[in-house]
């Protein structure tokens, strides 16, 4: 129960502000947003796909839960603080879904500017071994930040852990910058059997984010 109720709330923290607000009509660049997102016709009859669309009011993280304290400090949300720190707001800057399996729920989105990478990997390392907590008098969970080898190269996926009484739960980040464009995905391993469409982790995961990209290079 400690277990599902730590991961749960750095979950909700990394998808809280995870991407910038999107709003307005679909006018340039905006129009070629929606050129360069997979579509619901693009996953499998069956598959939850499901357009995100956010308050343009809203600052990034507004309604979501603080993040956890960490030893090194800032590594619960620190990929999601990096991108948001850079992020270009407004209308047409970016887009977003998520498309949810049987085992597997990704959050994509797809960005009309550049993500730092630099920065980002810099994070992912430092964060490559560290410790979350609920309070500071509680024993630390351990956690890992590991980055995947994938066909696409340029791309930074990572696989963060929490470690718990042996019992690891993971999620699984995608950045990737196409010229002017970028996409970057979150996947959360999540059983639902009224979806009648199995998805496994990080290969699914992997194989939407490499579609997204093909298709955003091409829009």
């Amino acid at each position: 129960m400690i277990r599902r109720a730590a991961f749960a709330t750095v979950a909700l923290m990394l998808l809280a502000g995870c991407a910038p607000t999107v709003a307005g009509t679909a006018t340039w660049p905006g129009a070629r947003l929606d050129r360069a997102l997979l579509t619901a016709a693009d996953f499998p009859p069956g598959v939850h796909y499901e357009r995100i669309a956010k308050d343009p009011g809203m600052a990034d993280g507004a309604g979501g839960p603080p993040p956890m304290l960490s030893k090194p400090e800032g590594c619960t949300d620190g990929l999601t603080r990096d991108i948001a720190a850079t992020a270009q707001r407004g209308p047409g800057s970016a887009a977003e879904y998520v498309a949810a399996y049987d085992g597997a729920r990704m959050v994509i989105t797809v960005l009309t500017w550049p993500l730092d990478l630099d920065r980002l990997a810099a994070t992912a390392a430092r964060c490559a071994e560290f410790q979350t907590f609920f309070a500071p008098t509680d024993p630390g969970i351990p956690m890992t930040t590991t980055r995947l080898t994938t066909p696409r190269p340029d791309a930074l996926v990572y696989e963060q852990t929490m470690h718990l009484a042996g019992a690891d739960s993971t999620v699984y980040f995608s950045f990737e910058n196409l010229g002017a464009t970028a996409v970057f995905g979150i996947a959360f391993p999540t059983n639902d059997p009224s979806i009648p469409v199995k998805g496994t982790l990080p290969q699914t995961f992997l194989d939407v984010v490499s579609r997204q990209a093909e298709r955003a290079q091409a829009a």
